[in-house]
């Protein structure tokens, strides 16, 4: 992690989600929607007008250890983005991570997606990342390189063309 990185893994804690975080992660994601559908898929109106209901049946997915899902919170208390790990089986995961319009281009996805990789490992017991981006989200695949991700195919995502990364994660990264 650089220096610049560093310095912004002060700024903010890696939190696991819980139900008292609805209100802040509803409000996130109701404040950047337009800046997330610049890049990826938007949730559509569902995704808002069920929130509540969508928000329990993640913390309840997350109670079977088959996904992490994460917020970062900053030293002021805003929620600034969230970091994910989904579909968690053979000590595999896929990553999968949101910063706000506010916090971007600050270094704070890569320092995200380094303290993530530290946990997935540490706390997790994974042993290898998969991210999917598409060739339309620079800044997101630079933030996969300069974490030590590489890219291993093409894929398909929603339609578009994308791009399958891999990391392993073992106990010296």
């Amino acid at each position: 992690m650089n220096a610049h990185a560093r310095a912004h893994a002060r700024a903010w804690t890696l939190e696991s989600l819980r139900a008292d975080h609805a209100p802040a992660l509803l409000d996130f994601e109701r404040r950047n929607r337009a800046y997330f559908a610049r890049t990826v898929p938007d949730r559509g109106d569902a995704y808002f007008t069920e929130f509540a209901d969508r928000h329990r049946a993640l913390l309840d997915e997350q109670e079977t250890g088959l996904c992490r899902f994460h917020v970062l919170i900053t030293r002021e208390g805003e929620l600034a983005g969230r970091v994910n790990l989904v579909d968690i089986e053979d000590g595999s995961a896929e990553l999968g991570y949101r910063i706000g319009e506010g916090a971007a281009g600050r270094g704070l996805a890569t320092a995200a997606v380094a303290e993530i990789c530290r946990v997935a490992r540490s706390t997790y017991g994974l042993t290898r990342l998969i991210a999917v981006t598409t060739p339309d989200n620079p800044g997101s695949m630079a933030v996969l390189r300069r974490n030590g991700f590489t890219q291993v195919e093409t894929v398909t995502v929603d339609g578009r063309p994308g791009i399958r990364h891999e990391r392993p994660l073992t106990p010296a990264n």
